[in-house]
């Protein structure tokens, strides 16, 4: 094998064993509540949302319910096996990624959003406004309840 060969062949192969790492590496996702998840060891957080606190409850129907447990297995279920794909806006003072992400080219906050299990977050955005009226006026979700928003929850438990 000559030099030019061999140099094409070390290239190729190269680049062959680049995307089979790409494709068969092993993501591994980690569901931390209902607005921030895990993949490999990068944290995002999504921008415009914010979803009830794992420990923070609801009543509906005076029966005490786990919103953020809720939350969280709702985020767990619409992911699926699937790794989403998130567009970085920011970096928060937790060294989180601030993104929105995206399961199937649709937007999980929107999901969480519109389907009533987590609030549009107004003092950071007005993106999930729109969404958060509709789950409100259909009573979706956690609207069928009576809750505290997530910020004010942190403020009186933190």
């Amino acid at each position: 094998m000559d030099i030019i060969n061999k140099k094409i062949f070390l290239i190729s192969l190269s680049i062959i064993l680049l995307f089979t790492k790409l494709y068969s590496s092993e993501n591994t996702i980690t569901i931390i509540d209902g607005d921030t998840i895990k993949i490999n060891s990068i944290s995002y957080r999504f921008s415009g949302i914010d979803a009830p606190e794992i420990k923070q409850t609801c009543k509906k129907n005076e029966e005490v319910i786990y919103c953020g447990i809720i939350a969280k297995d709702k985020l767990v279920k619409k992911i699926g096996s699937n790794i989403p794909i998130c567009v970085q806006e920011s970096i928060d003072r937790y060294n989180r990624i601030i993104a929105e992400c995206f399961v199937k080219n649709k937007s999980l906050s929107k999901y969480l959003v519109r389907n009533g299990y987590a609030f549009a977050y107004r003092k950071y955005s007005e993106k999930f406004i729109l969404d958060e009226d509709y789950a409100r006026i259909n009573q979706l979700g956690f609207w069928q309840t009576k809750f505290q928003y997530p910020w004010h929850y942190r403020k009186k438990n933190n």
